[in-house]
């Protein structure tokens, strides 16, 4: 029944050209493979391609949603709460875990698939520490009135723009807007690295300390002299080049990597103009009396082809996912993160059994929403086939 896959999540993401430079590379004498000068020369590309000044590159974008919480632990050790998406990726919310904060769930604006801006506004209180918001599949996912809302309290709001590299919130790259932003470059997002991520902050301090906590928590990672020299002052018993500042990790990435993004970055701008152009067609061609087309657009930067039934009908997805599995179109059921991440048994001990009922959007999304490929050299005519097919379920 499953036919050979003709309409691919992603497809030649990794060009040519990025590969001959990387060789290029190699072919050089004696070159240095880990950590190094193509990866400062990508961090700041990519800080000024974004609109930032800092940039911390590391292997994944789980790895940067892990930089951002331990970075908030040091400012608040003692724990508290983070409001988050449960329609997201595991790891904006394990992140949370791990570093001793309390995940609270706020459901989503169906328009965005990011959490809703009023109810997220009525969760803040004493014990919040931040906002941990998730640009879901290229739309936007902030407001104004959030963004007011939070600076007002002194909320912090850190942004998961995994999905959604060069969406925009009236003009302005998402990601320059709050605290922290966290970016991956896996293979099927708007650019690749193979695997990595970015960590991006116009906080000098959590900048700092990113680089440590990304390098074993080792101080001489530092690269400002006076944030340095603070500890090697305040522990003269140390050797400079081995005081470990924190308990971390090892997150770093490799020259290879960087040499790769910095060939993507080239052309980030004129792919993601093609996504959008590409889900404008789609939700033209898609039946809007089966599936939902009423997404707010502006500034999105489209990664997958959004795919949501109007209506819950579990007979009609069941018939849906055997047309899709037939024609060789490849799917992901519950959008970002497979659904709801209440249900998932690494939160059982964690939240109330029944939690996730409290959340219809994100419920329905869980059981009657997908998402298909999307990406630059899609052509229109493979766009009318698929819609076709997805029209033609009855």
């Amino acid at each position: 029944m499953k036919k050979k896959i003709q309409f691919p999540l992603m497809r030649n993401n990794i060009l040519r050209e990025d590969l001959d430079k990387i060789i290029r590379y190699l072919k050089g004498n004696d070159p240095i493979l880990t950590n190094g000068k193509k990866v400062r020369e990508f961090e700041d590309k990519w800080s000024k391609w974004l609109g930032i000044k800092y940039s911390v590159f590391v292997n994944s974008g789980s790895s940067a949603n892990l930089l951002s919480m331990a970075i908030l632990k040091t400012k608040f050790p003692e724990g508290g709460e983070v409001i988050v998406p449960p329609l997201t990726w595991v790891s904006d919310i394990s992140s949370v875990i791990q570093n001793g904060f309390k995940p609270i769930f706020i459901d989503i604006n169906p328009k965005t698939l990011a959490i809703d801006s009023k109810k997220t506004i009525s969760k803040i209180n004493k014990k919040t520490r931040c906002i941990f918001l998730t640009h879901v599949q290229g739309f936007n996912g902030l407001t104004d009135e959030l963004l007011n809302e939070a600076k007002k309290k002194k909320i912090p709001i850190i942004e998961d723009v995994c999905e959604s590299h060069g969406a925009k919130h009236k003009n302005k790259k998402l990601g320059s807007l709050g605290w922290i932003s966290n970016f991956s470059f896996y293979y099927a997002h708007h650019m690749t690295t193979i695997e990595g991520g970015m960590f991006c902050t116009n906080d000098k301090i959590a900048y700092q300390k990113a680089r440590l906590l990304r390098s074993h928590g080792m101080v001489r990672e530092s690269d400002d002299k006076k944030f340095k020299n603070q500890y090697i002052k305040k522990y003269p018993n140390l050797n400079p080049d081995f005081i470990f500042a924190f308990p971390a990790y090892n997150l770093r990435n490799t020259e290879i990597a960087a040499i790769m993004g910095i060939s993507q970055l080239k052309r980030l701008d004129k792919n993601i103009y093609k996504r959008t152009q590409n889900l404008k067609y789609f939700l033209k061609k898609i039946d809007p009396e089966i599936y939902y087309t009423d997404f707010d657009l502006r500034g999105s930067s489209n990664y997958a082809f959004n795919l949501i039934l109007k209506k819950p009908n579990k007979v009609f997805v069941k018939k849906l996912i055997y047309k899709m599995k037939k024609n060789g179109i490849e799917f992901r059921r519950g959008s970002a993160g497979g659904g709801n991440q209440i249900r998932q048994p690494y939160l059982e001990k964690i939240v109330s059994k029944k939690l996730h009922k409290n959340f219809p959007n994100v419920e329905h999304i869980h059981y009657y929403g997908f998402y298909i490929g999307n990406f630059p050299d899609i052509k229109k005519k493979e766009i009318d086939k698929i819609c076709s097919i997805l029209n033609s379920v009855n």
